[in-house]
């Protein structure tokens, strides 16, 4: 059995070792700066596999676990984030809870008022913040007035317990909420099950007070993987593509007069007025950096990356857009 490391600092534990806990469970035990005490899974079998791979300890219950930790990552089904959050809140541990923060706002509000209550750190485990393209390109982003995201998979049953705009899609309207990070005015969606009885292909348009638009696809049922997003602002666009971790930033050159080309009544080659700047940032796998921000937030050294409000906020959009897909839905076959 592994070490539960050398470091002084925080003891941190995970609860849910399914695809994504074995990753959180993985990169915590040697993530310096925190006591890695182990982990639990309701599922007996599941959880002696996964310590016998990695050499980590397993706990007979959830109780066991938060006697034994100052924060945990809670990676279990999102119907369970609530009941096994709360009473971790109530116990004054620190919680990274992976998205969606819950099924309901009530519930996130709920789990809110604990965090407060006890002084918790609260994070939400929205990765793509800590994508290295979305990295790279922050700096850069300046009053986008339209964006384009697509995000498309193929089918697996993790995560097909809820619509994809509450697996797929909440990623998206967590990046678009913080590179626009206006009020939502006013959401138009479309949407339909395919392969589960919950929606499976998705496309909201999300109207900003400022004017500013998003557009958003998410679709489970496609043949291969894709995630990009475009940011089109006055200075330029930036083009994101989030499975590479990569992106450009087409930007127009402040010493082309365009309306003079245009006079010359003839196509204009982009090259003519816009440069083309790679995007760089440091490398790093995402879910690492999540879990160092969560470790360094719990430690007092930065504030928390993704609130607990970010995630109450992105969940309510999502749940707003899932409104908007059953009420077309319920129109469609009335």
């Amino acid at each position: 059995m592994r070490a539960a490391g050398h470091d002084a600092g925080p003891r941190v534990g995970v609860v849910g070792a399914g695809a994504l806990g074995y990753h959180h469970i993985r990169l915590l035990r040697d993530l310096p700066g925190i006591r890695f005490a182990g982990f639990y899974d309701l599922r007996a079998d599941r959880a002696g596999a996964v310590a016998a791979e990695l050499s980590v300890p397993a706990f007979g219950s959830y109780d066991e676990l938060m006697d034994a930790v100052d924060a945990l990552t809670v990676v279990v089904p999102t119907p369970a984030h609530f009941d096994v959050a709360r009473v971790a809140l109530q116990r004054g541990l620190h919680l990274l809870i992976e998205k969606p923060l819950a099924t309901t706002v009530e519930e996130a509000d709920q789990l809110l008022a604990a965090a407060r209550q006890s002084g918790a750190v609260l994070q939400t485990g929205h990765v793509e913040r800590f994508n290295r393209a979305v990295r790279a390109a922050l700096p850069l982003v300046e009053g986008p007035r339209f964006i384009e995201s697509d995000r498309l998979a193929p089918f697996t049953p993790r995560g097909a317990d809820v619509a994809v705009v509450l697996d797929l899609m909440i990623h998206d309207i967590d990046l678009v909420r913080t590179l626009m990070p206006d009020r939502v005015s006013d959401v138009a969606a479309v949407g339909v099950p395919l392969l589960t009885a919950s929606v499976d292909i998705a496309n909201a348009r999300l109207t900003f007070a400022s004017g500013a638009v998003a557009n958003i696809t998410a679709s489970r049922v496609s043949k291969e993987r894709l995630r990009k997003i475009r940011i089109f602002q006055p200075s330029g666009y930036l083009s994101l593509d989030l499975a590479a971790g990569t992106g450009e930033f087409y930007r127009l050159r402040r010493e082309v007069d365009l309306a003079a080309l245009a006079r010359e009544g003839r196509p204009i080659e982009i090259d003519a007025f816009v440069e083309r700047v790679p995007l760089e940032a440091p490398e790093g796998e995402p879910l690492k950096l999540e879990l160092e921000s969560f470790a360094a937030a719990v430690r007092g050294e930065q504030p928390v990356t993704v609130t607990g409000e970010d995630g109450r906020d992105a969940l309510a959009i999502a749940l707003r857009i899932v409104g908007e897909i059953e009420r077309q839905l319920s129109v469609a076959t009335a």
